[in-house]
């Protein structure tokens, strides 16, 4: 890659970002279609946001993704929400059109698509997500949106930001016909019988996440079934405590690899209008 005096910027906000895939991923589908772009990382956190996303402005980048911690702070520092990004509540992908900032969301579109990749079909059934923050609630409004019939959302009960996650329950289950629960973390029994109820069991917290990787974000094994899809939207470890254990009780399991790479090419296609040519990406960066 040659960086050359009109070369268009890229990147990822998001703290940490030191192990992301997108930069590799984004600079070779550059290459490969010889666009002169570059995909930077930035480690920024929420508080240092707004200053990252005006020098990004002022610098005339054709967008950039968001990552934890700055999937919802973001919702206040650009000017337009696609109706997605709206109804989730978060946003992970903001284009820069001539200095008009639209904040997208593609991870609900990337999880979806690697449902599909891992060859299962979740369409009138039932999810049981872990998780509330931004990545959970694009998954949901996707899920919602693509047809999954019924979704349980398991978050901490901290009575604020509880009352925030039912009130985009209520609001999604309205707008899709999709009916949404939100439970406590705490409720064990709840929690057993969702996942009984369940096709699949997606986990959306940091839970298991390096460095913390003998963490595993439900309260008893036991609660897994053979029939239950286990999906982790983790890949850094690519196996979680929860997928090796899923995986020894005979479940079908699936990390969070074909999610980045699905909703990396949702966001590359948002800023060049082209297809990300995936089969190249996904057989030099994301096969086993």
């Amino acid at each position: 890659m040659n960086i050359t005096g009109s070369t268009i910027l890229t990147g990822l906000l998001g703290s940490p970002v030191a192990h992301s895939v997108s930069p590799a991923m984004h600079n070779e589908a550059f290459r490969l279609l010889d666009l002169d772009y570059v995909y930077l990382a930035f480690n920024v956190g929420t508080d240092s946001l707004k200053d990252a996303v005006k020098g990004l402005k002022t610098l005339g980048a054709r967008g950039f993704n968001l990552t934890m911690p700055d999937k919802i702070a973001i919702l206040d520092l650009v000017d337009e929400l696609t109706p997605a990004a709206r109804l989730a509540g978060a946003c992970n992908t903001v284009i820069n059109d001539n200095g008009h900032l639209i904040g997208h969301t593609t991870d609900g579109i990337g999880y979806m698509r690697s449902v599909a990749d891992a060859g299962h079909d979740i369409i009138g059934k039932k999810m049981t997500l872990l998780g509330a923050g931004g990545a959970a609630t694009a998954i949901c409004t996707q899920a919602a949106l693509d047809g999954v019939k019924e979704i349980d959302i398991f978050r901490r009960n901290r009575p604020e930001a509880f009352a925030q996650t039912v009130a985009f329950a209520d609001r999604t289950a309205k707008d899709t016909g999709c009916k949404i629960h939100v439970y406590d973390f705490a409720d064990e029994t709840q929690m057993k019988k969702s996942l009984a109820e369940s096709a699949i069991l997606t986990n959306a917290t940091n839970v298991g996440m390096a460095p913390d990787t003998d963490a595993i974000p439900i309260p008893d094994v036991h609660f897994l079934h053979p029939e239950l899809i286990v999906s982790d939207i983790i890949y850094n470890p690519r196996q979680t405590q929860l997928l090796k254990i899923a995986a020894s009780m005979g479940c079908p399991v699936f990390n969070g690899m074909y999610m980045l790479l699905y909703q990396g090419a949702a966001a590359f296609e948002c800023w060049t209008g082209l297809e990300m040519p995936v089969a190249e990406i996904k057989k030099k960066y994301f096969s086993d």
